[in-house]
């Protein structure tokens, strides 16, 4: 405990990268707390460094309060913009491509729930079809949703 007493600066300047590194890597930059509060960490270690302010552990806490504080009325917009960008193309899926022999009829004007299953990776998903497809069809998934595969007959 006296190492980071003696070594004020060198402690804050640490805190301040870990809780920027713990924002971007483990929290995927999802909250703006630690970022705010590791910049306003770094900001104070140079600012100590610089002389401007005593190395005590008050003036710590209070200069890195202010900051913060600072740091998030000047960014909070401008980070909560790059949130909202969203992406709306659909993640590829290795089912996608994926071809097997029809276990039984599938009848497209059925509701999804009456439809035939197919068990695949350990999970039962619902075969969806456009059009009526008979037991014993070589088919291939085109689309992969949520507990359901659009499937469609395998050309030869």
């Amino acid at each position: 405990m006296e190492w980071f007493a003696n070594n004020l600066i060198e402690t804050i300047l640490i805190v301040g990268v870990i809780l920027l590194i713990v924002e971007v890597v483990v929290l995927g930059f999802s909250t703006f707390f630690l970022t705010f509060t590791g910049l306003a960490a770094i900001a104070t270690a140079i600012i100590m460094w610089a002389g401007l302010i005593p190395e005590t552990f008050a003036w710590t806490m209070i200069s890195i309060a202010v900051f913060t504080a600072v740091f998030a009325a000047l960014l909070w917009t401008r980070l909560a913009k790059l949130q909202n960008t969203v992406d709306y193309r659909r993640a590829d899926s290795d089912l996608i491509g994926h071809t097997f022999v029809l276990p039984e009829n599938v009848e497209a004007a059925l509701p999804m729930k009456q439809k035939p299953k197919y068990q695949f990776s350990g999970i039962s998903w619902y075969l969806n079809a456009h059009e009526d497809l008979v037991k014993g069809t070589v088919v291939e998934v085109v689309k992969a949703d949520v507990g359901s595969l659009l499937i469609r007959a395998k050309e030869a």
